[in-house]
């Protein structure tokens, strides 16, 4: 059954040519103003990894990696879910210093993945990691670092419209609101993570919700999270309010990632003692990688929400079921 949803009198504001052309412009104007922002240089990635080595994303726990034999070396590959743990080898293999890091196109297959407008098979982001210090390791750090991503993300809106005043009516709040997960639980108690997510986004157009992957004080996690990439105590979702939808776009999970210490306690809380032995977390867990705080920020996502898109269809070429096709053109929505 189709998830898809159009609110009613939807016309996109661009048309197809546009919209490709506008796609290129919002990807070369954020990626120069993240590198900026943050200190990053851009660098190639796999696109699939050695099972055995650990480095893949385990995301939620449950999502099946899409697999292949490769007979030249008698063993099998695993395409990429995100490269969260990867980059952390990369700058230690790349001899990267405390305040730089590296930025790279993530392309990624989730199978398993429920469809909607917000959600396709294919996935594309900008994966980024950087280098930092011991002393860096705070929320004052992680919450200047989400405010630099959000300035570039009203940034490239301002240059974009310059190009495109059809897109004069679509706004974005610069000002983000941090709260923590328990906070949102302590405030709406009887709503589900995701309602509360809509309400505080909602309220205030911009919010880094802080603190996911842990049990809050009811037993239950905000979201699920791996253990073995993000510090749950310093980690959170970047979420735009979108007036298209009428629901939070999330642009972005990102944090601080594990140390020695919080990467045995997180494997250890989730069950997962035994990846202690991978070539990944055995380097980790050595002290042979640096410090880092990373994340991933949605490629088609941002597009979607710049250009007042309903469906990511709309800036990607996907999948999709039969009934999403009939829903999308009898909204008069043209997917790539």
């Amino acid at each position: 059954m189709s998830k898809t949803v159009f609110p009613a009198g939807y016309v996109p504001a661009l048309g197809l040519y546009d919209t490709q052309k506008a796609i290129g412009l919002i990807k070369n104007i954020f990626l120069k103003k993240l590198c900026v922002a943050l200190h990053l240089k851009r660098v190639t990635a796999p696109l699939f990894v050695d099972p055995a080595s650990g480095l893949n994303d385990d995301l939620n726990g449950v999502e099946r990696p899409v697999g292949f034999d490769v007979p030249a070396l008698e063993r099998d590959a695993a395409v990429v879910h995100s490269l969260a743990k990867w980059k952390r080898m990369a700058l230690a293999q790349y001899d990267f210093h405390p305040g730089n890091g590296l930025v790279t196109d993530m392309n990624a297959i989730r199978r398993d993945e429920v469809m909607d407008n917000l959600h396709s098979i294919y996935v594309d982001q900008w994966d980024w990691e950087k280098v930092i210090t011991r002393a860096d390791r705070n929320v004052d750090m992680l919450k200047s670092t989400v405010q630099k991503i959000v300035d570039a993300v009203c940034g490239t809106l301002d240059e974009l419209k310059w190009e495109f005043p059809a897109l004069e009516h679509i706004t974005l709040c610069r000002e983000v609101t941090f709260v923590t997960a328990q906070e949102l639980a302590e405030r709406w108690p009887e709503q589900t993570p995701k309602e509360r997510e809509a309400r505080i986004t909602k309220e205030h157009g911009t919010v880094f919700v802080m603190g996911i992957g842990g049990a809050l004080a009811n037993g239950k996690p905000h979201d699920g999270r791996a253990p073995d990439y993000d510090d749950w105590t310093m980690n959170g979702d970047i979420l735009f309010w979108d007036s298209v939808l009428d629901c939070p776009l999330e642009l972005s999970s990102m944090g601080i990632r594990v140390d020695t210490d919080s990467l045995r306690y997180q494997l250890a809380e989730a069950g997962c003692e035994a990846r202690a032995e991978l070539p990944f977390h055995k380097a980790l867990l050595a002290g042979e990688l640096p410090l880092t705080i990373g994340g991933g920020i949605g490629q088609s996502r941002l597009c979607m929400l710049l250009l007042g898109k309903a469906h990511v269809g709309e800036v990607q070429v996907s999948l999709w079921d039969a009934e999403t096709r009939e829903a999308c053109a009898q909204a008069g929505v043209n997917l790539l």
